[in-house]
């Protein structure tokens, strides 16, 4: 009798060290970004985001983000640009900066929706950075979205001033699992 409780503890402790637990569905997350070019609103996006998601709304304090995405999957749909974005020093430089990362140290309660509170590390600087996102439940599947700015300069992406707006706003939908 005693094994038997055991077993059942330890199936019940399994369960809730996996309660939270959301797998991202890679081939139809969505991260994009836009800033402002000199003719226009330049806009892009990343492919192959990796992540591992904690979030349970009741258990916020239990709650953790920590993703990735290949700096060289970045696409604008101008081959010329993108090359440029990939090679360049005063870009992202993929070859010397492959990843970009996120890690939360903590997710909070926001007026609409929650806030992962973290660093975002693109080309070896690492800044802190808030991100606002919603999360819309449904059974064993959900969607994350968010939406974030950053300068760029503080992540050295481009020349000072120059024709290149200052901020990057990163939109992200993110389709989970359990």
């Amino acid at each position: 009798m005693k094994v038997r409780q055991l077993i059942m503890q330890s199936m019940i402790i399994a369960g809730l060290s996996l309660a939270g637990a959301w797998n991202v569905d890679s081939a139809n997350a969505k991260v994009a970004f836009a800033v402002k070019g000199p003719f226009g609103t330049v806009n892009g996006t990343f492919s192959g985001l990796k992540a591992t998601i904690r979030f349970d709304d009741k258990d916020l304090a239990g709650s953790s983000v920590k993703a990735s995405i290949d700096a060289n999957t970045v696409s604008t749909g101008v081959g010329l640009r993108n090359h440029h974005l990939k090679t360049e020093e005063q870009y992202l430089n993929t070859d010397k900066y492959p990843q970009i990362t996120f890690q939360s140290k903590k997710i909070e309660k926001a007026a609409d929706g929650f806030k992962a509170i973290g660093d975002l590390t693109l080309k070896d600087v690492t800044k802190p950075v808030e991100i606002p996102f919603t999360f819309t439940p449904n059974g064993g599947v959900g969607e994350f979205k968010g939406q974030f700015t950053i300068k760029r300069e503080d992540y050295n992406i481009g020349k000072t001033g120059g024709t290149i707006g200052d901020m990057i706003t990163i939109t992200l939908d993110v389709p989970v699992k359990k």
